[in-house]
Protein backbone atom coordinates (compact mmCIF):
# COMPACT_ATOMS: atom_id res chain seq x y z
CA UNK A 1 0.00 0.00 0.00
CA UNK A 2 1.82 3.06 -1.18
CA UNK A 3 0.67 5.89 1.00
CA UNK A 4 -0.41 3.52 3.82
CA UNK A 5 -0.01 6.32 6.63
CA UNK A 6 -3.04 7.95 4.69
CA UNK A 7 -6.29 8.52 6.58
CA UNK A 8 -8.33 6.49 4.03
CA UNK A 9 -5.41 3.80 3.24
CA UNK A 10 -4.56 3.11 7.28
CA UNK A 11 -8.32 2.48 7.65
CA UNK A 12 -8.08 -0.11 4.91
CA UNK A 13 -4.81 -1.29 5.80
CA UNK A 14 -6.32 -1.81 9.33
CA UNK A 15 -9.36 -4.16 8.13
CA UNK A 16 -7.15 -6.21 6.01
CA UNK A 17 -4.63 -7.13 9.17
CA UNK A 18 -8.00 -7.42 10.90
CA UNK A 19 -8.86 -10.20 8.14
CA UNK A 20 -5.69 -12.18 8.59
CA UNK A 21 -3.68 -10.28 5.24
CA UNK A 22 -0.57 -10.15 4.56
CA UNK A 23 0.29 -6.04 4.32
CA UNK A 24 3.24 -4.20 3.00
CA UNK A 25 3.79 -0.53 2.81
CA UNK A 26 5.48 2.76 2.82
CA UNK A 27 4.86 6.22 3.63
CA UNK A 28 6.98 9.48 3.14
CA UNK A 29 8.27 8.96 6.74
CA UNK A 30 6.75 7.33 9.98
CA UNK A 31 3.67 8.37 12.17
CA UNK A 32 2.00 7.50 14.94
CA UNK A 33 -1.01 6.09 11.90
CA UNK A 34 2.29 3.90 10.66
CA UNK A 35 3.50 2.80 14.28
CA UNK A 36 0.04 1.37 14.97
CA UNK A 37 0.35 -0.08 11.55
CA UNK A 38 3.29 -2.05 12.32
CA UNK A 39 2.28 -2.69 15.85
CA UNK A 40 -0.42 -4.94 13.96
CA UNK A 41 1.87 -6.91 11.58
CA UNK A 42 2.41 -4.52 8.75
CA UNK A 43 5.45 -4.19 7.75
CA UNK A 44 6.33 -0.68 6.55
CA UNK A 45 9.12 1.00 5.02
CA UNK A 46 9.94 5.16 5.60
CA UNK A 47 10.37 7.03 2.17
CA UNK A 48 9.63 5.27 -1.66
CA UNK A 49 11.96 2.12 -2.86
CA UNK A 50 11.43 -0.06 -5.72
CA UNK A 51 12.74 -2.52 -2.99
CA UNK A 52 10.13 -1.69 -1.00
CA UNK A 53 7.86 -4.15 -2.81
CA UNK A 54 9.51 -7.24 -1.43
CA UNK A 55 9.44 -6.35 2.12
CA UNK A 56 7.26 -9.56 3.21
CA UNK A 57 10.13 -11.66 1.52
CA UNK A 58 8.27 -12.02 -2.15
CA UNK A 59 6.04 -9.90 -4.01
CA UNK A 60 2.70 -8.60 -3.27
CA UNK A 61 -0.56 -9.72 -4.99
CA UNK A 62 -1.51 -6.35 -5.91
CA UNK A 63 -0.30 -3.10 -5.44
CA UNK A 64 -2.71 0.09 -3.50
CA UNK A 65 -2.77 3.65 -4.65
CA UNK A 66 -4.38 6.58 -4.19
CA UNK A 67 -4.05 8.38 -8.32
CA UNK A 68 -5.02 11.62 -6.18
CA UNK A 69 -2.46 12.15 -3.76
CA UNK A 70 0.69 9.09 -5.50
CA UNK A 71 2.61 10.67 -8.41
CA UNK A 72 2.45 8.14 -11.32
CA UNK A 73 6.53 8.42 -11.15
CA UNK A 74 6.62 7.01 -8.09
CA UNK A 75 9.06 4.39 -7.87
CA UNK A 76 6.89 1.70 -6.60
CA UNK A 77 4.35 2.32 -8.73
CA UNK A 78 6.75 1.75 -11.58
CA UNK A 79 8.21 -1.44 -10.44
CA UNK A 80 5.13 -2.95 -9.90
CA UNK A 81 3.73 -1.91 -13.75
CA UNK A 82 7.41 -3.54 -14.95
CA UNK A 83 6.86 -6.70 -12.99
CA UNK A 84 3.34 -6.50 -14.05
CA UNK A 85 1.77 -6.31 -10.56
CA UNK A 86 -1.51 -5.19 -10.30
CA UNK A 87 -1.89 -1.89 -9.52
CA UNK A 88 -5.43 -0.47 -7.79
CA UNK A 89 -6.83 2.09 -6.72
CA UNK A 90 -8.01 2.68 -3.07
CA UNK A 91 -11.69 2.85 -4.07
CA UNK A 92 -10.64 -0.66 -5.69
CA UNK A 93 -9.83 -2.20 -2.46
CA UNK A 94 -12.59 -0.69 -0.46
CA UNK A 95 -15.91 -2.22 -2.75
CA UNK A 96 -13.68 -5.66 -2.76
CA UNK A 97 -14.17 -5.35 1.29
CA UNK A 98 -17.51 -4.38 1.41
CA UNK A 99 -18.80 -7.54 -0.75
CA UNK A 100 -21.31 -9.74 0.71
CA UNK A 101 -21.89 -6.45 3.12
CA UNK A 102 -24.79 -3.82 3.22
CA UNK A 103 -23.02 -1.00 1.80
CA UNK A 104 -24.21 2.30 3.18
CA UNK A 105 -22.01 5.05 1.16
CA UNK A 106 -21.50 8.85 2.33
CA UNK A 107 -21.21 11.01 -0.69
CA UNK A 108 -21.39 14.70 -0.99
CA UNK A 109 -18.55 17.84 -1.55
CA UNK A 110 -18.67 18.46 2.58
CA UNK A 111 -19.78 16.56 5.46
CA UNK A 112 -19.19 13.20 4.09
CA UNK A 113 -16.60 12.69 7.26
CA UNK A 114 -19.05 14.04 9.87
CA UNK A 115 -22.05 12.56 8.71
CA UNK A 116 -20.52 8.48 7.93
CA UNK A 117 -18.98 8.89 11.87
CA UNK A 118 -22.18 9.77 12.92
CA UNK A 119 -23.72 6.79 11.32
CA UNK A 120 -21.13 4.59 12.84
CA UNK A 121 -21.39 5.76 16.30
CA UNK A 122 -25.64 5.37 15.80
CA UNK A 123 -25.13 2.02 14.67
CA UNK A 124 -22.81 1.12 17.18
CA UNK A 125 -25.63 2.52 20.02
CA UNK A 126 -27.89 -0.04 18.03
CA UNK A 127 -25.91 -2.95 18.88
CA UNK A 128 -25.02 -3.56 15.58
CA UNK A 129 -21.50 -3.28 15.44
CA UNK A 130 -20.87 -2.16 11.26
CA UNK A 131 -17.54 -2.01 9.55
CA UNK A 132 -16.41 0.99 8.72
CA UNK A 133 -13.87 3.04 6.93
CA UNK A 134 -13.72 6.95 7.47
CA UNK A 135 -11.75 9.76 6.53
CA UNK A 136 -10.97 10.72 10.04
CA UNK A 137 -10.60 9.75 13.19
CA UNK A 138 -13.46 9.13 15.60
CA UNK A 139 -12.71 10.70 19.13
CA UNK A 140 -14.37 8.18 20.68
CA UNK A 141 -13.13 4.99 19.58
CA UNK A 142 -9.76 6.60 18.60
CA UNK A 143 -9.71 5.10 15.31
CA UNK A 144 -10.63 5.51 11.62
CA UNK A 145 -11.77 1.99 10.63
CA UNK A 146 -13.07 -1.71 11.96
CA UNK A 147 -13.67 -4.69 10.70
CA UNK A 148 -17.33 -5.25 12.40
CA UNK A 149 -19.37 -8.62 13.19
CA UNK A 150 -22.60 -6.85 11.53
CA UNK A 151 -23.93 -6.90 8.06
CA UNK A 152 -23.66 -3.42 7.86
CA UNK A 153 -20.30 -1.57 6.13
CA UNK A 154 -20.48 2.33 6.67
CA UNK A 155 -17.88 3.98 4.57
CA UNK A 156 -17.00 7.13 2.86
CA UNK A 157 -17.79 7.41 -1.06
CA UNK A 158 -15.26 9.64 -2.21
CA UNK A 159 -15.87 11.88 -5.39
CA UNK A 160 -12.49 13.51 -6.24
CA UNK A 161 -11.79 11.47 -9.00
CA UNK A 162 -14.80 9.66 -9.53
CA UNK A 163 -14.20 6.62 -7.38
CA UNK A 164 -17.26 7.06 -5.94
CA UNK A 165 -18.55 5.15 -9.13
CA UNK A 166 -16.82 1.95 -7.86
CA UNK A 167 -19.60 0.53 -5.20
CA UNK A 168 -22.94 -0.91 -5.24
CA UNK A 169 -25.24 1.18 -2.43
CA UNK A 170 -28.20 -0.21 -0.62
CA UNK A 171 -28.48 3.16 1.27
CA UNK A 172 -26.44 6.40 -0.42
CA UNK A 173 -26.35 9.82 1.13
CA UNK A 174 -25.72 13.02 -0.85
CA UNK A 175 -25.14 15.68 1.54
CA UNK A 176 -24.51 18.20 -0.85
CA UNK A 177 -23.05 19.20 -4.25
CA UNK A 178 -20.93 22.14 -5.05
CA UNK A 179 -18.36 22.10 -7.81
CA UNK A 180 -14.76 20.71 -6.17
CA UNK A 181 -11.55 18.86 -7.35
CA UNK A 182 -11.71 20.97 -10.52
CA UNK A 183 -7.85 19.79 -11.52
CA UNK A 184 -9.44 16.61 -11.93
CA UNK A 185 -13.02 17.43 -13.17
CA UNK A 186 -11.82 20.30 -15.23
CA UNK A 187 -15.49 21.90 -15.51
CA UNK A 188 -18.73 22.31 -13.18
CA UNK A 189 -20.59 19.74 -15.57
CA UNK A 190 -18.47 16.96 -15.32
CA UNK A 191 -18.33 17.16 -11.71
CA UNK A 192 -22.12 17.37 -11.03
CA UNK A 193 -22.49 14.61 -13.51
CA UNK A 194 -20.65 12.41 -11.45
CA UNK A 195 -23.32 12.46 -8.60
CA UNK A 196 -26.04 11.86 -11.68
CA UNK A 197 -23.81 8.92 -12.70
CA UNK A 198 -23.34 7.45 -8.52
CA UNK A 199 -27.66 8.06 -8.31
CA UNK A 200 -27.91 5.51 -11.46
CA UNK A 201 -26.10 3.26 -9.97
CA UNK A 202 -27.89 3.03 -6.49
CA UNK A 203 -30.91 2.39 -8.65
CA UNK A 204 -29.18 -0.05 -10.46
CA UNK A 205 -28.52 -1.94 -7.21
CA UNK A 206 -31.78 -1.86 -5.94
CA UNK A 207 -30.51 0.57 -3.22
CA UNK A 208 -31.83 4.25 -1.56
CA UNK A 209 -30.84 7.26 -2.02
CA UNK A 210 -30.94 9.73 0.68
CA UNK A 211 -30.57 13.58 -0.49
CA UNK A 212 -30.24 16.58 1.25
CA UNK A 213 -33.14 19.36 0.46
CA UNK A 214 -31.50 22.11 1.71
CA UNK A 215 -28.78 22.06 -1.04
CA UNK A 216 -29.99 23.36 -4.09
CA UNK A 217 -27.86 20.93 -6.41
CA UNK A 218 -28.71 17.75 -3.61
CA UNK A 219 -32.26 18.89 -4.23
CA UNK A 220 -32.37 19.06 -7.76
CA UNK A 221 -30.30 15.66 -8.35
CA UNK A 222 -33.44 14.28 -6.11
CA UNK A 223 -36.12 15.64 -8.07
CA UNK A 224 -34.52 13.72 -11.27
CA UNK A 225 -33.08 10.35 -10.18
CA UNK A 226 -33.95 7.22 -10.58
CA UNK A 227 -35.15 4.61 -7.67
CA UNK A 228 -35.82 4.93 -4.30
CA UNK A 229 -35.32 8.45 -3.29
CA UNK A 230 -35.76 10.12 0.19
CA UNK A 231 -34.76 13.65 1.30
CA UNK A 232 -34.26 14.97 4.87
CA UNK A 233 -34.16 18.79 6.04
CA UNK A 234 -36.00 21.24 7.34
CA UNK A 235 -39.59 20.43 7.88
CA UNK A 236 -41.03 23.62 5.62
CA UNK A 237 -38.55 22.87 2.78
CA UNK A 238 -39.57 19.09 2.63
CA UNK A 239 -43.51 20.78 2.90
CA UNK A 240 -42.23 23.08 -0.07
CA UNK A 241 -40.91 20.05 -2.22
CA UNK A 242 -44.07 16.91 -2.43
CA UNK A 243 -42.50 15.58 -5.13
CA UNK A 244 -39.84 13.70 -2.83
CA UNK A 245 -40.54 11.22 -0.38
CA UNK A 246 -39.65 12.96 3.43
CA UNK A 247 -37.42 10.80 5.69
CA UNK A 248 -36.27 13.12 8.37
CA UNK A 249 -37.73 16.35 8.97
CA UNK A 250 -35.93 18.80 11.10
CA UNK A 251 -38.86 20.73 13.11
CA UNK A 252 -37.01 22.85 15.70
CA UNK A 253 -33.59 23.85 16.46
CA UNK A 254 -32.06 25.23 19.85
CA UNK A 255 -28.93 26.51 20.21
CA UNK A 256 -26.60 26.17 23.30
CA UNK A 257 -23.35 26.67 24.63
CA UNK A 258 -22.59 23.62 24.02
CA UNK A 259 -23.97 22.78 20.44
CA UNK A 260 -27.77 21.95 19.64
CA UNK A 261 -30.74 20.15 20.52
CA UNK A 262 -33.31 19.01 17.17
CA UNK A 263 -36.24 17.55 17.36
CA UNK A 264 -36.84 15.45 14.88
CA UNK A 265 -39.60 13.49 12.80
CA UNK A 266 -38.74 10.26 11.15
CA UNK A 267 -41.00 9.38 8.18
CA UNK A 268 -41.20 5.26 8.48
CA UNK A 269 -41.55 4.14 4.93
CA UNK A 270 -45.08 2.77 4.76
CA UNK A 271 -45.41 3.94 8.44
CA UNK A 272 -45.56 5.83 11.31
CA UNK A 273 -44.29 9.42 11.64
CA UNK A 274 -42.09 8.92 14.57
CA UNK A 275 -40.50 12.22 16.97
CA UNK A 276 -37.20 11.87 18.17
CA UNK A 277 -34.58 14.70 19.86
CA UNK A 278 -31.45 14.64 19.13
CA UNK A 279 -28.57 16.48 20.64
CA UNK A 280 -25.77 17.69 18.00
CA UNK A 281 -22.73 18.62 20.07
CA UNK A 282 -20.57 20.41 17.49
CA UNK A 283 -21.73 23.82 16.59
CA UNK A 284 -23.42 24.04 13.32
CA UNK A 285 -26.74 24.08 11.17
CA UNK A 286 -24.79 21.89 9.48
CA UNK A 287 -24.04 19.59 11.96
CA UNK A 288 -27.89 19.11 12.46
CA UNK A 289 -28.04 18.70 8.78
CA UNK A 290 -25.43 15.85 8.81
CA UNK A 291 -27.41 14.38 12.08
CA UNK A 292 -30.25 13.77 10.33
CA UNK A 293 -28.92 12.42 7.53
CA UNK A 294 -27.18 9.85 9.67
CA UNK A 295 -30.49 9.21 11.69
CA UNK A 296 -32.50 8.28 8.43
CA UNK A 297 -29.60 6.37 6.41
CA UNK A 298 -28.80 3.99 9.47
CA UNK A 299 -32.87 3.70 10.05
CA UNK A 300 -32.72 2.32 6.41
CA UNK A 301 -29.75 0.47 6.77
CA UNK A 302 -31.23 -1.22 10.08
CA UNK A 303 -34.71 -2.04 8.41
CA UNK A 304 -32.16 -3.93 6.02
CA UNK A 305 -30.10 -5.96 8.80
CA UNK A 306 -33.14 -6.90 11.25
CA UNK A 307 -35.71 -7.18 8.66
CA UNK A 308 -37.80 -4.68 10.12
CA UNK A 309 -38.42 -1.03 11.17
CA UNK A 310 -39.00 -0.23 14.82
CA UNK A 311 -39.00 2.64 17.00
CA UNK A 312 -36.45 0.87 19.83
CA UNK A 313 -33.69 0.64 17.25
CA UNK A 314 -34.38 4.39 16.51
CA UNK A 315 -34.14 5.63 19.26
CA UNK A 316 -31.10 3.62 20.16
CA UNK A 317 -29.67 5.73 16.40
CA UNK A 318 -30.64 9.08 18.18
CA UNK A 319 -29.05 7.86 21.27
CA UNK A 320 -26.19 7.39 19.65
CA UNK A 321 -25.88 10.39 17.29
CA UNK A 322 -26.70 12.24 20.52
CA UNK A 323 -23.47 10.61 22.10
CA UNK A 324 -21.26 11.30 19.57
CA UNK A 325 -18.39 13.44 20.66
CA UNK A 326 -16.89 14.25 17.18
CA UNK A 327 -14.11 13.45 14.62
CA UNK A 328 -10.81 14.84 15.17
CA UNK A 329 -9.75 17.95 13.39
CA UNK A 330 -13.53 18.71 13.29
CA UNK A 331 -14.22 21.80 15.78
CA UNK A 332 -11.49 19.73 17.67
CA UNK A 333 -10.73 21.64 21.22
CA UNK A 334 -7.26 21.75 21.38
CA UNK A 335 -6.78 23.44 24.82
CA UNK A 336 -7.50 25.92 26.17
CA UNK A 337 -4.78 29.01 27.64
CA UNK A 338 -4.67 28.66 31.21
CA UNK A 339 -2.59 31.24 32.25
CA UNK A 340 -1.19 34.54 31.76
CA UNK A 341 -3.43 38.03 29.69
CA UNK A 342 -4.99 35.87 27.45
CA UNK A 343 -5.93 32.99 30.16
CA UNK A 344 -9.32 31.74 28.89
CA UNK A 345 -8.49 31.54 25.13
CA UNK A 346 -10.20 28.41 23.63
CA UNK A 347 -8.17 27.15 20.24
CA UNK A 348 -10.00 24.90 18.43
CA UNK A 349 -9.03 23.04 14.99
CA UNK A 350 -10.71 21.98 11.17
CA UNK A 351 -10.18 20.84 8.43
CA UNK A 352 -12.48 23.23 6.14
CA UNK A 353 -10.78 23.84 3.06
CA UNK A 354 -13.22 24.81 0.64
CA UNK A 355 -15.14 28.07 1.02
CA UNK A 356 -18.79 26.95 1.73
CA UNK A 357 -16.78 24.83 4.64
CA UNK A 358 -14.99 27.51 6.07
CA UNK A 359 -18.26 29.52 5.91
CA UNK A 360 -20.07 26.93 7.81
CA UNK A 361 -17.46 26.62 10.35
CA UNK A 362 -17.13 30.08 10.82
CA UNK A 363 -21.09 30.91 11.44
CA UNK A 364 -21.37 27.41 13.90
CA UNK A 365 -18.26 29.12 15.74
CA UNK A 366 -19.76 32.66 16.01
CA UNK A 367 -23.38 31.09 16.84
CA UNK A 368 -21.28 29.15 19.93
CA UNK A 369 -19.89 32.27 21.02
CA UNK A 370 -23.25 33.73 21.31
CA UNK A 371 -24.65 30.75 23.40
CA UNK A 372 -21.61 31.53 25.81
CA UNK A 373 -22.26 35.02 26.49
CA UNK A 374 -25.94 34.18 26.71
CA UNK A 375 -24.63 31.20 29.67
CA UNK A 376 -22.94 33.78 31.24
CA UNK A 377 -25.53 36.18 31.61
CA UNK A 378 -23.88 38.66 28.87
CA UNK A 379 -25.11 40.46 26.42
CA UNK A 380 -24.74 39.17 22.18
CA UNK A 381 -22.71 42.08 21.56
CA UNK A 382 -19.83 41.05 24.40
CA UNK A 383 -19.31 37.21 22.94
CA UNK A 384 -15.98 36.06 22.44
CA UNK A 385 -14.53 37.37 19.72
CA UNK A 386 -13.47 34.53 16.59
CA UNK A 387 -9.93 34.74 15.16
CA UNK A 388 -9.12 32.04 12.72
CA UNK A 389 -5.60 31.39 11.16
CA UNK A 390 -6.67 30.01 7.65
CA UNK A 391 -4.03 27.78 5.77
CA UNK A 392 -4.91 27.83 2.41
CA UNK A 393 -4.55 24.17 0.26
CA UNK A 394 -3.78 23.58 -2.87
CA UNK A 395 -2.38 26.39 -5.75
CA UNK A 396 -5.09 25.17 -8.15
CA UNK A 397 -8.36 25.79 -5.41
CA UNK A 398 -6.98 29.20 -4.06
CA UNK A 399 -6.15 30.69 -7.48
CA UNK A 400 -10.19 29.23 -8.14
CA UNK A 401 -12.11 30.55 -5.53
CA UNK A 402 -9.60 33.24 -3.80
CA UNK A 403 -13.09 35.79 -3.64
CA UNK A 404 -14.71 33.18 -2.00
CA UNK A 405 -12.74 32.39 0.37
CA UNK A 406 -12.05 35.99 1.47
CA UNK A 407 -15.73 36.41 1.55
CA UNK A 408 -16.19 33.00 4.43
CA UNK A 409 -13.13 34.11 5.84
CA UNK A 410 -14.99 38.12 7.05
CA UNK A 411 -17.02 36.33 8.66
CA UNK A 412 -14.43 35.98 11.54
CA UNK A 413 -13.70 38.98 13.48
CA UNK A 414 -10.30 38.53 12.62
CA UNK A 415 -8.49 36.45 9.87
CA UNK A 416 -4.98 35.80 9.85
CA UNK A 417 -4.01 34.17 6.31
CA UNK A 418 -0.40 31.65 5.84
CA UNK A 419 0.67 30.65 3.03
CA UNK A 420 -0.48 27.70 0.36
CA UNK A 421 -0.10 24.07 1.86
CA UNK A 422 0.27 22.89 -1.74
CA UNK A 423 0.49 18.85 -1.19
CA UNK A 424 0.65 17.27 -4.53
CA UNK A 425 1.40 20.38 -6.37
CA UNK A 426 4.13 22.32 -7.10
CA UNK A 427 4.58 26.29 -6.99
CA UNK A 428 2.59 28.68 -9.19
CA UNK A 429 4.29 31.78 -9.56
CA UNK A 430 2.12 34.79 -8.37
CA UNK A 431 -0.27 32.68 -6.48
CA UNK A 432 -0.14 32.89 -2.25
CA UNK A 433 -1.61 33.12 0.44
CA UNK A 434 -1.98 37.01 -0.54
CA UNK A 435 -4.52 36.09 -2.96
CA UNK A 436 -7.10 34.92 -0.42
CA UNK A 437 -6.11 38.04 2.20
CA UNK A 438 -6.58 40.95 0.12
CA UNK A 439 -10.04 39.72 -0.62
CA UNK A 440 -11.17 40.16 2.90
CA UNK A 441 -12.52 42.96 4.91
CA UNK A 442 -10.38 45.05 6.85
CA UNK A 443 -10.33 41.86 9.35
CA UNK A 444 -7.82 40.13 7.83
CA UNK A 445 -4.41 39.90 7.31
CA UNK A 446 -1.67 38.08 5.23
CA UNK A 447 1.38 35.94 7.82
CA UNK A 448 3.39 34.26 5.15
CA UNK A 449 5.32 32.77 8.12
CA UNK A 450 4.01 29.63 9.83
CA UNK A 451 5.99 30.46 12.84
CA UNK A 452 4.93 33.97 12.81
CA UNK A 453 0.95 33.15 13.28
CA UNK A 454 1.09 32.63 17.39
CA UNK A 455 2.49 36.43 17.38
CA UNK A 456 -0.07 37.16 15.37
CA UNK A 457 -2.98 36.27 17.16
CA UNK A 458 -1.51 37.37 20.52
CA UNK A 459 -1.78 40.99 19.21
CA UNK A 460 -5.73 40.41 18.92
CA UNK A 461 -6.81 38.35 20.71
CA UNK A 462 -8.77 38.93 24.80
CA UNK A 463 -9.22 36.51 27.39
CA UNK A 464 -12.39 33.94 26.43
CA UNK A 465 -11.87 34.71 22.74
CA UNK A 466 -12.17 31.73 20.22
CA UNK A 467 -8.52 31.02 18.04
CA UNK A 468 -9.55 28.60 14.81
CA UNK A 469 -6.48 27.30 13.10
CA UNK A 470 -8.52 25.88 9.77
CA UNK A 471 -6.97 24.13 6.89
CA UNK A 472 -6.18 20.72 4.86
CA UNK A 473 -2.72 20.81 5.79
CA UNK A 474 0.16 21.40 8.10
CA UNK A 475 -1.69 23.67 9.91
CA UNK A 476 -3.24 21.70 12.42
CA UNK A 477 0.49 21.54 13.96
CA UNK A 478 -0.21 25.43 15.20
CA UNK A 479 -2.41 24.82 17.98
CA UNK A 480 -0.34 24.05 20.70
CA UNK A 481 2.18 26.63 19.91
CA UNK A 482 -0.30 29.09 19.77
CA UNK A 483 -1.77 28.24 23.52
CA UNK A 484 2.33 27.98 24.56
CA UNK A 485 3.10 31.45 23.09
CA UNK A 486 -0.34 32.82 24.61
CA UNK A 487 1.13 31.65 27.46
CA UNK A 488 4.46 32.76 27.58
CA UNK A 489 2.99 35.87 27.72
CA UNK A 490 3.00 35.36 31.50
CA UNK A 491 6.48 35.18 31.57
Amino acid sequence: MVGIGGAGMSGLARILLSRGAVVTGSDAKSSRVVLALRSMGAVIADGHSADNLTLSGERPNVVVTSFAAIPKDNPELVAARELGIPVIRRSDLLAELMKDRIQVLLAGTHGKTSTTSMAVVAMQQAGLDPSFAIGGQLNKAGTNAHDGTGRAFVAEADESDASLLSYAPDVAVVTNIEPDHLDFFKTPEKYFEVFDSFAAVVAENGGELVACVEDEHALALARTAPGTVYGYGFAATLVENPTITPLVAVDEVTLTAYGSVATMHVHVPGGDVVPVEVTVRTPGTHMVLNAAAALGAMFLASKRENGTFDATTLNQLAAGISDFTGVRRRFELKGTVERGPLAGVKVYDDYAHHPTEVAAVLRACKAKAVGEARAAGKPDDERPHVIVCFQPHLYSRTLKFAEEFGAALSLADHAIVLDIYGAREEPVEGVTGALVAEKIDSTGEYVPGFNDAPAAVARVAKPGDIVLTMGAGSVTMLGAEIIRSLEELAD
